[in-house]
């Protein structure tokens, strides 16, 4: 047995030197400018939609009686920060912080900011050119909007086929690894004996569909996001002599190497390269995943239904990332923790150690309950993707899809750290192009919804428009 461990950790090591020399060709200027750039095109050409973040998220806890669509906007909206607020937010924002600099957090929060404009848009898209199916179901997404607004059906599969591939590294395989190293870290307990419990778990779940996803994540998200953040709070009173200090490093070092443990790190191309995709990981602002869910939501009409799937990138970059980096930068001054590449795992475990008694165990509990709430999140975009490739719903297709998922719980429970971040990294940057064609493309369409429903102040109408059949 310990051979075939030693072969399996050979073959990892081997693997992460391959994703690893990827991601510094992908990563690189070109990339970066064309995430950012999207963002900040966005958010001129719509008129800085960031300004109508309150209203957004006044309008996510109203009920759409009447409305198409197959749950509640509230329901989709926490389904979504269940694909986005997970290990991203809490190992994803330390492991940069470690790897690329505390600076990173600066380009991770830019990133977040700039990104609700492309959310709000890739959504608005999504809802407006998403179909009804013959069962009852709803299904939309850039797949369906390449295909049914621009034609471009080929591209649409290529997309669908980068969504599966994201979503088995950063939706399954960073979670399950993050719920195995906290575990083995907090209680001793072997990462083999974790991915067989959360491997039943996860199958527990899966076969449930939207409608039991949704409950789950309903239930989860909110308790333990508002537990995350009273925890954070905490170690801010903790740390307080600390606080300033931290972000004069964070804002330092986003554009200079800064000396921490004995070495340098951080940088600007570094912090950029990490801290963008990190926060694209995030928060997933470009990607088009969230998209898949807002389609599927309840709404009287597309741009009020994208103001309420937009907020997610607020929630979750814009005030967790920011928080967890802040407090993760600040236990570390504090503590003269051991800054290098291998470290990133542990830093908040380190930092929540502060917390008397409860802190280790609560970090634990969270990182449980945001990890395998990604994990269901995901599934329902991997099964969209599954569906567009198949022309409907093929029940054969998705039942193979989700007995693959769950074998991904297992394998991703005792893969490397750096190796799924790694992975995950790579697949986002693939899916980023076929989703954001349509959005210079199709801007036209943006700026005319947006000038009736949302500048003309109509956005209690109803759409004229019918959802198609399928």
């Amino acid at each position: 047995m310990n051979e075939l461990r030693l072969w399996i950790e050979g073959l990892f090591a081997s693997l992460n030197d391959w994703v690893q020399s990827i991601n510094d060709v992908i990563w690189g200027w070109p990339m970066l400018l064309i995430l950012l750039g999207t963002h900040l095109y966005l958010t001129i050409r719509l008129r800085f939609p960031q300004r109508y973040l309150f209203k957004a998220i006044r309008l996510s806890i109203k009920s759409e009686k009447g409305a198409e669509g197959e749950v509640s906007p509230y329901a989709a909206l926490v389904t979504t920060l269940a694909g986005t607020i997970g290990t991203g937010n809490i190992v994803g924002v330390a492991s940069a912080l470690v790897i690329g600099g505390p600076g990173a957090l600066v380009w991770c929060l830019l990133t977040g900011i700039l990104g609700i404009a492309t959310k709000y848009a890739e959504s608005l898209l999504a809802v407006k050119y998403r179909v009804h199916r013959s069962d009852g179901t709803v299904s939309g997404g850039p797949m369906y909007v390449l295909s049914r607004a621009l034609n471009l059906k080929s591209l649409a599969v290529i997309f669908c086929v980068f969504t599966l591939i994201m979503g088995f590294s950063a939706g399954n395989f960073i979670q399950c690894n993050a719920i195995a190293e906290t575990l083995k870290e907090a209680y001793s307990i072997d990462i083999y004996i974790t991915a067989i419990v959360l491997t039943i778990l996860v199958c527990s779940v899966v076969f449930f569909g939207l409608k039991g996803i949704a409950r789950v994540c309903e239930s989860l998200v909110p308790v333990m996001t508002i537990v995350y953040m009273l925890g954070c709070i905490t170690l801010l009173f903790i740390n307080y002599e600390y606080i300033w200090q931290a972000i004069l490093l964070i804002v330092d070092s986003a554009f200079q190497p800064v000396a921490l443990g004995g070495g340098a790190v951080g940088g600007l191309m570094i912090s950029l390269q990490y801290g963008v995709s990190r926060g694209l990981l995030s928060n997933e602002s470009g990607m088009g995943s969230a998209a898949i869910i807002a389609a599927a939501a309840k709404s009287r009409n597309p741009v009020r239904l994208a103001l309420i799937s937009s907020t997610t990138t607020f929630w979750d970059t814009v005030i967790v990332c920011t928080i967890t980096g802040i407090v993760a930068v600040s236990s570390m001054l504090a503590i003269g923790f051991d800054w290098n590449p291998e470290s990133g795992g542990l830093v908040m475990q380190y930092a929540f150690s502060q917390i008397p008694s409860l802190g280790s165990h609560l970090l634990t509990i969270i990182t449980f309950t945001f990890a395998f709430s990604t994990v269901l999140g995901w599934t329902y975009c991997g099964e969209k993707a599954i569906e567009y490739i198949y022309g409907g719903k093929s029940r054969k297709a998705i039942q193979t899809f989700r007995l693959l998922w769950v074998v991904a719980t297992f394998i991703g429970s005792i893969m490397p750290l750096q190796l799924v971040w790694n992975f995950g990294t790579t697949a986002a940057a693939f899916m980023i192009i076929p989703n954001i064609i349509p959005l210079f493309v199709l801007s036209k369409v943006l700026v005319k919804e947006t000038h009736h429903y949302l500048w003309n102040d109509n956005l209690d109408e109803y759409e004229n428009e019918s959802t198609p059949e399928s």
